[in-house]
């Protein structure tokens, strides 16, 4: 049985590690993307501003994935980021996706958030078809300063 919930301190670990092979499967470069990020390690301490959140996805009590809402450093205090949004193979092809951008759009705009960033790899075809779905569209320029310098996709959707 799938379930989607809040992430919890004991999470760390196992997101961090889901986290990283996803990035390796898909050959994403070490520099410039999450796989570098300091916060990996620390999911649960990072996502614990009233205005972030991270939820885990579980398949039968194991950890396949998870994605996290939080505000877009050095941006407008109304425009939080899609962030971390990674799954095992095995989760893919369930509707696991789109029940998780139900859950974190749902989330940004209960805390205030007008506005959702997103980045991405070009060639990450299967996110880029869901964010459209869900009514993200493609912007010329990178927005605040997430570190991603290697992420060259850019996506922006009202909420």
């Amino acid at each position: 049985m799938i379930t989607i919930r809040p992430i919890q301190k004991v999470d760390n670990k196992g997101i961090a590690t889901v986290i990283r092979s996803v990035l390796i499967e898909h050959d994403v470069p070490k520099v410039g993307t999450a796989y570098a990020d300091v916060s990996l390690d620390s999911m649960f301490e990072t996502y614990s501003s009233p205005r972030s959140r991270y939820f885990i996805v579980e398949n039968d009590g194991k950890l396949i994935g998870g994605a996290g809402i939080s505000q877009l450093e050095n941006e407008s205090v109304t425009i939080c980021e899609l962030q971390k949004m990674y799954f095992l193979s095995e989760a893919r092809g369930l509707g696991v996706g789109s029940q998780m951008m139900e859950k974190c759009l749902a989330f940004a705009k209960s805390v205030g958030f007008e506005k959702c960033y997103l980045e991405t790899m070009p060639y990450m075809h299967a996110a880029q078809k869901l964010y459209l779905k869900f009514g993200f569209h493609y912007i010329d320029a990178p927005m605040g300063c997430t570190g991603h310098t290697s992420c060259p996709v850019w996506m922006l959707k009202e909420l």
